[in-house]
Formats: C-alpha cells, structure tokens, sequence
C-alpha cells in the first residue's frame, strides 16, 4: 500500500482554514494533514475552528518564521497557503531562502478563500510564486491569467478550480415545517453601524411581516473572536438596540454554513461566499441592493447572477433564481444541472474538466510529486521588480529581504523578559474585554499591542 501523501496547511483565519484543509482534501485525498495557525489578529479559536467542521491529525499555532523552520525540517509533500496575501509572498521567499537550486520540495498552492471583488491585482501580484495559483471558477481563472500577462509573469500556475466546501444536500421545499429564512452576515461588509443596524432592522420587519417564517440572523462570530475581516460593529450589540427588540421568530445563531443551510429555504446576504454556497445547493437566494450595488460592498460580482433583490421585494414574496450560464461561468452547479449553453470554457491548460473541478489541479499536483526536483520559488515581486514595496511585505512577517528570518524572529517570545510577557498577556486579555464592553473600535488597537 503507498505511503499516505503529508500535507501542511497553514492559514491565518477560521475561513481560511476551512478553505485550506477542505482544499488539501480535495487535491491529496489520501494524506496526513497537518495544520498551523498563523499568530496575528485574526487567529481563531478552539470554538471557531470546532464551528468550521475540518479538523487536522496535528494542529499548531506559529509565526512564519517558525512555519519556515518547519517545512524546512519536515518533510511535506505539498504546502497549502491559506493566507491573506502578504503573508504568502513572505513564504514564498521563505520557501525560495530553504530551496535556492532544483531540490525535491514541497508543492506550494495558495488561491482565495471566496469571492474575489477587491484588490485583484495586489493579491495576485502576491501570490504569484506558487506551483499552483487556484481559481475558484473560469470566470477568476480568465481575470487571474489576464493580470500575471499583464505584468509579464509566468501564467502557468492559474488553475482553474471550483470553491472547494461547495456540497451538501440539494434543496427540497420546507414541506410541514416553517419556512426558514437566512441571513448571512459578514464582518466587515457594510462597515459602519447605521447601514449593519439598517439591515439588521430589516430582518427583524421581514420577520414581523411573515409570522409563520423563522429569520435568522447566521453570525460568524462571537464578540472578542477575530474573523478573516475586522468587525468593529458586531451584530450582537447592534440587536440589543434594535426598535421593539427582536420578534421571536427572528434570532440570532451560530453553526456551520452548511449544516445552517440544510434547513434554509431562502438565503440572504450582501455578497458573503455564503451565496454561492447556497446557489450550489439551488436554495433561492438573494443578495441584497438595499444599499446600492457597489465596489466597497462587493455585491456587484453578483451582476447578471439573477440574485440580486432588496428586503422590500423579499417581503413581497421574490425568490430569485440563479441564472445558469452566470453560475457555471463561477464556479456554481447545482447537483444533477446539465452544462449550460453559453460561452465555451477556455481550452487552455489548468482548466477545469465539467465532472471534477479539482481533476486538472490534482493532475498537476501529481506531476509536479513525480518530479524528481522543482525549481525554487519564483516570485513575481523581487528586490529589483518592487524595490519600495517587497521589504516592508518581508518585514511584517520577520524575513530579510534574501527571505531568511530576522535575529529571533524564529520564537520571537524566546528571551522575552517575565514582565514582558505578562504584559503581552495582560494586553491580549484586555482587548477580549473591550469587545465584551462594547468598545469595538479599541480593542483591535489593544490586541495589535499584544502581539508586538
């Protein structure tokens, strides 16, 4: 019997994680995984991870320089970077520092946790450096390659593939039980209080107005817990000043998306990967232009999608329904749909095959596991491309320019003074309870102390 392929995932957000270790599955089915949580703002949680479903054979928490130290000593047959992009490109120099000839290697793969409306050529530009860039539909493989010809960089790595937690049960209509309505929020997305209360007292109408329906309100996390995005205005304390409070069939929850949508009969959201989730599922979903259709919100990626509705419209009655060309175009299928017409993918290489989105980037994978050595690291970004750009990248995350770690950057709490250290502690404990008072806007500001 072949020895079980070894893969490290290495993620810096619950999202990520979810993202990283489900897209490890889908690449390596038959592998040992092992995770590593990068330490900064956004490190989950025992319970957030718990709420994310996907677990490792061994977990731990480090900083890149630690993560470097790591792969280095162990060998690992493919790395999975399930990181904002700063964070990637400073690995990827790592990685390169490790490796500076052909040698036998890990694969690197990296790509984004969702719906790509903003920065596209920053986390692109990145990113570029992996064996494989992966592409979450053909519509972000296209975008992806057009930038990296754009610069005069090596495409190759662009493969197309489809987001990797999209599955579960088709819908089926609530039948006995009470209809259910979802609304998915997000933390950052709108990001002042008035439009969050906005929303949120809309919910709580559609819930007055339709008695015989349950709304809930899907958080993502609880106050002091860190998401992929700062949220300043949690929902939680945003629903304590709601006019007349909450109606009791409307509530707030928690849970895995997808175990939530199991009893979901319409979802809605701003631009949350949730909808594509939900599309997949063929749940009726709407993403909602109360607010306008704008770049800051990100729902204008849903244009053409045939989702897009207000909560007026909701109240009337719509359910919208995906638009199928729009769909296959990103990523989405619902289970049993035939192929669309439409235009054709891109016969091109990394892209996807129509019964297995992950056959193309599995294929690579193995070739590239075949190989006798890889070349190092390639990044786009260099001294001598991004002279006034790439030294700040590499010193957030402890690395010299030539991507070797900084003096003590390897266990940066190693000779740390007792006092030190508690008061890093102290700091931490105090950004928790700014979050616990309601003083959002803080407690970043004290938990970003902490960390230094």
């Amino acid at each position: 019997m072949p020895e079980r392929k070894r893969v490290a995932v290495l993620a810096d957000s619950d999202t990520r994680w979810k993202w990283g270790a489900s897209t490890a599955r889908r690449l390596v089915p038959d592998h040992r995984l092992t995770g590593y949580l990068l330490r900064g703002r956004a490190t989950p949680t025992a319970r957030q991870l718990g709420e994310v479903g996907v677990r490792a054979d061994r977990l731990a928490e480090v900083t890149c320089a630690e993560f470097l130290a790591e792969i280095g000593r162990e060998h690992y047959d493919v790395v999975v970077l399930a990181l904002v992009g700063g964070a990637v490109q400073a690995v990827l120099h790592g990685a390169r520092a490790l490796w500076p000839a052909p040698a036998r290697r890990p694969v690197l793969v990296t790509g984004y946790v969702g719906v790509v409306y903003e920065k596209l050529a920053d986390g692109l530009l990145l990113r570029h450096g992996a064996d494989l860039v992966l592409a979450n539909s053909r519509h972000d493989a296209e975008r992806f390659r057009a930038v990296y010809e754009g610069v005069g960089a090596d495409a190759g790595a662009v493969t197309e593939t489809a987001l990797p937690f999209l599955g579960g049960a088709p819908y089926e209509p609530a039948g006995r039980r009470a209809p259910t309505v979802v609304f998915a929020v997000q933390p950052s997305v709108p990001d002042n209080r008035a439009d969050r209360a906005y929303l949120l007292e809309r919910a709580a109408r559609h819930a007055r107005l339709h008695p015989e329906r349950e709304v809930l309100v899907k958080l993502r996390s609880k106050p002091g817990e860190h998401t992929t995005h700062l949220e300043e205005q949690p929902y939680q304390r945003l629903a304590e000043r709601v006019p007349g409070g909450l109606p009791a069939n409307c509530r707030l929850v928690y849970g895995n998306m997808s175990e939530v949508l199991d009893g979901t009969d319409l979802l809605v959201t701003v631009s949350s990967t949730a909808a594509l989730e939900s599309l997949h599922r063929s749940v009726p979903t709407a993403v909602l232009t109360d607010l306008g259709i704008r770049e800051a919100l990100g729902n204008h990626h849903f244009l053409g999608s045939g989702c897009l509705a207000s909560w007026d419209q909701l109240d009337s009655g719509l359910l919208p329904e995906g638009d199928p060309v729009w769909l296959a175009a990103h990523g989405v299928r619902p289970t049993g749909t035939p192929v669309p017409a439409g235009p054709a993918p891109e016969a091109a290489a990394g892209t996807a095959a129509d019964g297995d989105a992950y056959a193309v980037a599995r294929a690579k994978v193995a070739g590239l596991l075949a190989a006798a050595r890889l070349p190092p690291p390639a990044p786009y970004y260099t001294p001598t491309t991004a002279p006034g750009y790439l030294p700040g990248v590499l010193t957030r995350h402890r690395l010299a320019l030539d991507g070797t770690p900084l003096p003590g950057a390897a266990r940066p709490e190693a000779g740390e003074s007792r006092l030190r250290r508690r008061l890093r502690a102290h700091l931490r404990e105090a950004a928790r309870g700014a979050y616990r008072h309601g003083v959002q806007r803080v407690a970043p500001v004290i938990r970003r102390l902490g960390e230094l």
